[in-house]
């Protein structure tokens, strides 16, 4: 009765511990639904400001990241970039799925500048007025 009683105990323990494995949203499931998302490629990334700017066919795109995860410069991105809010992003260099507010779309080169600058006026690279780095569009 007991060995009956400890494996039943140590079966319910795999089965809630097994239950609540799930696999991490982080990772794309289905790369075809994002491929036929916007593309762009992040040209300005900075560790001390939560903003990037991403450059896709139709201009220069300021994004915020909330989530702790910001991509690097040089990363592709997929995702619904031409009009504000909140949403998933694809990231296709490290196969992630992060969360982004586009608070800016379809800038100019020198608006993108003056947008970065306005919301990380300090400790950024672009406050030299070098610009961004050209993306391989």
């Amino acid at each position: 009765m007991k060995k009956i009683f400890t494996l039943s105990a140590v079966a319910l323990i795999s089965m809630i511990f097994l239950g609540a494995c799930v696999k991490d949203s982080r990772y794309v499931d289905n790369e075809n639904y994002w491929l036929s998302k916007e593309r762009g490629e992040v040209i300005y990334s900075d560790a001390y400001c939560n903003y990037y700017v991403v450059q896709t066919n139709s201009g220069y795109n300021i994004i915020r990241s909330y989530s702790g995860y910001k991509p690097f410069e040089g990363d592709v991105v997929y995702g619904d970039f031409s009009f504000t809010g909140t949403r998933s992003i694809y990231n296709r260099s490290t196969g992630e799925v992060f969360t982004g507010t586009v608070t800016d779309y379809w800038l100019s080169y020198n608006g993108a500048l003056d947008a970065i600058d306005y919301y990380c006026p300090l400790g950024t690279k672009s406050t030299s007025k070098s610009g961004f780095r050209e993306g391989t569009k």
